[in-house]
């Protein structure tokens, strides 16, 4: 059974009246996400695997006018004649949604496995019911160590693949990891969502406000397919017991909140001139998107976070996780206003782009946010290089990976001398936080594809996407602040 509708401007047209009650379904949970719209059809076929199982499969395919907007470098190959051209949605391999049941080994794939990637999916791995059978970089070095990494932890090697869209293609594998440079992000959640994966994103989610819509729209149309943003202090206790404590009202009216990261070893790269691409790497698949240029070592692997092209700067790296919670904590979205200054001062002739100096306020109705970053400095805020600070009119909630702590605001309605004034409410001493962050987030993952839930994620795509967006708005008085004029 195969139903299309196409989408008109004031109704939708039945194209095929064949349907059962769970084609209804889906059909009709779709139009209540609005993702059907004007130059769009909704395909929705049933079948059934030799097993018996009953598979209800949905795609919203979108023509030119929805996403002519859209422009991907040429190095992506994704654009014929201002269409996205899907390599899933025009290939013989059709997505389908596996039934993952309480009991069922999940086969995880990694995209990207050389740095935060490789964290992810070795945390994934040490929760039981799970697998790696596919890896896949543009690197053969990482490919080799990752493929005995792999073997190591399971017993046996994944495949490997130096095409993602090849991984993609594997029936066998449920989820995929998504670790490379920020710059890939979007089209590879776009493409694994087509192959019907679940996906675990590392953050931030995207290097453009334009790309996190685009995630958006595209999760909404694939929603039975669960999304977590590798925002992992979402998940860690201590977060959520000083989140708690935050939301009792006992710190008073909170009139600032300061996010900050001071790392002293962080940014600091020396010129280089420009090289021959490293055997075995597949420099034009690593660029993607981006714009083309010749290599250069600074840029690649790690560093790729201080040039615009590939990431945003210390302000996305660390400022996405700490904001998150600074806007989680608030339970509020987007500012009135926004202004931003800073540049390269401490290190103006190091090879880098993003700022190494920053702040950035952000204006609340009744309150104000303000971010600091510094590269090559440790001495942050409370004598803490990374955190957010609450500040009420009765005391201050701080707090950081490491733990946290309040501390009272004197109570100065009397006349007795400062150090006899009583606190306005009681202090809690330094709380150290208990087991890992990471651990914890990717096993709500895990438990939430198993369950079918995806209200229970700590960080779907939708909360993942608030922070990187307010930081992304941010962007051209950051970049005025450094004298850029690229825009």
């Amino acid at each position: 059974d195969t139903v299309v509708l196409a989408g008109s401007e004031d109704d939708y047209i039945l194209m095929s009246k064949d349907s059962t009650s769970d084609i209804h379904k889906t059909i009709n949970m779709t139009l209540d996400q609005g993702s059907l719209g004007s130059g769009s059809v909704l395909v929705v076929q049933k079948s059934s695997n030799p097993s018996g199982f009953i598979y209800i499969q949905s795609e919203v395919i979108r023509f030119a006018d929805d996403i002519t907007w859209l422009e991907f470098n040429e190095n992506t190959g994704l654009i014929t004649g201002g269409i996205i051209t899907s390599s899933f949605a025009n290939s013989s391999i059709k997505p389908y949604s596996k039934i993952v049941g309480a009991n069922d080994r999940i086969n995880f794939g990694v995209i990207g496995c050389k740095g935060m990637g490789w964290s992810d999916m070795r945390s994934i791995l040490s929760h039981d019911g799970t697998d790696c059978i596919a890896i896949c970089d543009v690197d053969d070095r990482v490919l080799e160590q990752r493929s005995n990494d792999v073997k190591k932890l399971t017993g046996k090697k994944p495949k490997v693949y130096k095409d993602y869209r090849k991984l993609l293609e594997n029936k066998d594998v449920d989820a995929v990891v998504i670790g490379t440079p920020d710059h890939w992000h979007c089209l590879m959640l776009v493409h694994a969502l087509e192959a019907g994966k679940h996906i675990y994103c590392e953050k931030p989610i995207s290097n453009s406000v334009k790309e996190s819509m685009i995630m958006l729209d595209k999760a909404k149309e694939h929603s039975k397919y669960l999304i977590q943003v590798g925002q992992w202090q979402r998940s860690s206790p201590h977060y959520r017991d000083a989140l708690d404590y935050l939301w009792s009202g006992k710190l008073g009216q909170i009139r600032m909140v300061r996010v900050w990261a001071y790392q002293g070893w962080y940014g600091m790269l020396d010129p280089l001139p420009d090289s021959p691409v490293p055997k075995g790497v597949d420099y034009k698949s690593w660029l993607g998107p981006a714009p083309s240029r010749p290599f250069n070592t600074n840029r690649f692997h790690f560093n790729f976070r201080w040039y615009w092209d590939y990431a945003g700067g210390l302000m996305t790296d660390w400022g996405v996780h700490e904001i998150d919670i600074a806007l989680f904590g608030m339970k509020v979205r987007e500012p009135l206003s926004v202004v931003a200054s800073g540049g390269r001062f401490g290190y103006p002739d190091q090879d880098t782009e993003t700022p190494d100096t920053l702040q950035t306020l952000f204006q609340y109705e009744n309150w104000t946010m303000l971010w600091e970053n510094a590269v090559g400095i440790d001495s942050g805020n409370y004598g803490q290089d990374e955190g957010i600070a609450f500040i009420g009119n009765d005391g201050t909630l701080v707090i950081d990976r490491g733990g946290w702590q309040v501390r009272p605001e004197l109570d100065y309605q009397n006349n007795l001398p400062r150090h006899k004034k009583p606190k306005k409410i009681q202090p809690i001493a330094y709380t150290k936080a208990r087991g890992s962050g990471l651990g914890y987030h990717t096993k709500n993952f895990i438990d939430a594809i198993r369950n079918n839930t995806p209200e229970s994620l700590n960080c779907g795509i939708d909360s993942g996407s608030i922070a990187l967006s307010l930081i992304h708005i941010s962007e051209p008085t950051r970049l005025l602040s450094i004298g850029y004029g690229g825009f």
